[in-house]
């Protein structure tokens, strides 16, 4: 027999969907601890722009993997299954429940699905040919050529994102092996997770738009704009310069905006992003969906809860 899984719940949506508050409702009826899944939450001082939670919406509940990380620092997903499965281990060690609440499908889908990353190959030399060659070829050239070599990966690529073509193109060069193999084969590991997915969502997605709109007003009342002022000036390589509610606003302080064209430009890049998790989450078909448009807090929080019930692993902590 293998070793017994272990139970935890996902609390999975888009941006302003009230993952947060969920989250930390159920933490206090399952004793658990939440850990971040948000790929801008975990980077030190990004507080208004990430939605980061107050102390008093973490109401005493324990949070990991959000705000320790230098605003200057690369985070691969290898290094947040790395992490999060330690902080895992240690919840479990303390009796609680993980609860892993976030809108970054890649982190919940690694951690969850037991995703083991390979080394990937680095070669500077190989790079700079490849970008030598989308100057002189274009683009559409190197697209056509990791269509040949690879086309899963080509297909799974939108040609605009030039990096990630060129980057397939490295790693098949430096090892002879296609992405789409290697990453075939990071899936091959049996998970040790037993999973409860929650997933927040609208029917009517203008409700949900309505609400992201409303958190940026929100966002600029607390001073967003001072603090993207302060991100604004850090390399254009760093991952924290191009968050959203910060390169947005970067018209504004280029002057090439006024003020209320870059928070329309914000509110239409947050909703944009919101379309793209959820098209993200509805490809895993273990989410169970709470279309919250007519629903209270206390309704959304009573399913959530009948359902992570029903699945018999997660006895309410008795007080």
């Amino acid at each position: 027999m293998g070793a017994q899984k272990i139970p935890v719940i996902v609390v999975a949506g888009a941006t302003a969907s009230g993952k947060t508050a969920l989250a930390v409702r159920l933490a206090k009826r399952y004793d658990g601890e939440v850990i971040s899944a948000d790929s801008m939450q975990l980077y030190k001082g990004m507080d208004i722009a990430t939605a980061k939670p107050a102390e008093e919406e973490k109401d005493g509940v324990p949070h990991h993997l959000m705000d320790f990380l230098p605003v200057t620092d690369v985070y691969s997903v290898a290094r947040y299954v790395e992490d999060a499965n330690r902080i895992v281990d240690a919840i479990v060690a303390r009796g609680h429940v993980p609860i892993v609440t976030g809108g970054t499908g890649l982190y919940i889908d690694s951690l969850i699905d037991n995703i083991v990353f390979e080394e990937e190959p680095d070669n500077a030399a190989v790079r700079a040919e490849l970008k030598a060659r989308r100057e002189t070829e274009g683009i559409e050239a190197l697209y056509a050529e990791l269509e040949r070599a690879d086309p899963v990966t080509a297909a799974a690529l939108d040609i605009r994102n030039e990096n990630r073509v060129l980057r397939a193109l490295e790693v098949f060069y430096l090892t002879g092996e296609t992405l789409s193999e290697r990453q075939r084969r990071s899936r091959l590991h049996r998970s040790r997770f037993e999973p409860v997915f929650i997933g927040l969502d609208y029917e009517d997605r203008s409700l949900l738009y309505e609400r992201i709109d409303r958190r940026v007003d929100g966002m600029m009342a607390r001073g967003l704009l001072k603090e993207a002022a302060e991100y604004y000036r850090l390399p254009q390589a760093a991952t924290a310069s191009q968050a959203i509610g910060y390169k947005e606003l970067k018209g504004y302080f280029n002057g090439e905006l006024s003020l209320d064209e870059a928070v329309e430009n914000l509110k239409r890049a947050t909703r944009r992003y919101a379309k793209r998790q959820l098209t993200w989450f509805r490809k895993n078909e273990r989410i169970h969906w709470i279309f919250r448009d007519n629903m209270t807090e206390d309704e959304v929080f009573n399913e959530a809860a009948a359902v992570i019930d029903a699945a018999g692993s997660f006895p309410p902590e008795r007080k």
